[in-house]
């Protein structure tokens, strides 16, 4: 006991301390996506496609809900997509479409996941900046901030039943009638940057990262203090003051 006692207090505390390295760790999880597309510029087709097939298991990929680096464009339409790749509305068969050198490479993220893992990385580095001082946000509030992505996200999978492209999210006509046209047809319809949708994505995103850092980790670090002001026991002693 007393050896591993030593051997931590003569450890640096940057390497006792498990929150800056999951910001360290976190954050290469959070950024490598990026990495996706510089490498299949380069050349590098084997470590960037290897890179999208990992980041497949965390998001859909796809492509017109994504952007693209080292192009023309930073986001392309769905007809645009499918005319360099498919004519199809199967998203299994959308997302593995990665880019061209004329169009660019998709980043392995799509918008909304962006938004919301970056947004908990930024939380993160917030946090420590501040000394770690920030109160937990409350469960109530928590709650609130998850709201809108689980609006948002649902009504994009609802949409999507009726095929990629088909969906009451893509046209938004139900927003038109409710704004009275105010906006830009391009506003309306598609998932193009700038895009009703397109900001929701971003927007929900941000919320929901936020919320869950801001609740999640001022009380793990909180658990993390109070165990470490518990005293210590002896097994010795315990078993001598309940000796018969």
């Amino acid at each position: 006991m007393q050896d591993a006692q030593h051997t931590q207090r003569n450890t640096p505390a940057f390497l006792r301390d498990w929150f800056f390295w999951f910001i360290v760790g976190y954050g290469l999880f959070v950024f490598l996506p990026f990495l996706a597309p510089a490498l299949m510029d380069l050349g590098w087709t084997g470590a960037g496609k290897a890179l999208y097939f990992f980041y497949s298991f965390f998001c859909h990929q796809l492509p017109e809900r994504s952007f693209f680096l080292f192009g023309e464009k930073t986001m392309y339409s769905l007809d645009q997509i499918k005319g360099a790749w498919q004519d199809t509305n199967n998203p299994m068969i959308l997302r593995q479409f990665v880019g061209n050198a004329a169009m660019g490479w998709k980043v392995a993220w799509s918008d909304r996941m962006i938004s919301f893992y970056s947004s908990v990385w930024f939380f993160a580095v917030f946090y420590q900046l501040t000394g770690r001082k920030v109160k937990p946000l409350s469960l109530i509030w928590f709650f609130i901030m998850l709201i809108p992505i689980a609006l948002d996200g649902g009504t994009h999978t609802l949409s999507d039943f009726s095929g990629i492209g088909n969906g009451f999210r893509d046209s938004n006509a139900w927003l038109a009638q409710l704004t009275h046209n105010a906006f830009t047809p391009s506003f309306y319809a598609g998932d193009a940057l700038g895009s009703f949708n397109s900001w929701m994505r971003f927007i929900t995103g941000i919320v929901a990262g936020w919320g869950i850092g801001w609740c999640l980790f001022p009380r793990m670090l909180e658990a993390e203090t109070l165990a470490q002001q518990l005293p210590e026991l002896n097994i010795d002693q315990v078993f001598e003051k309940h000796k018969p």
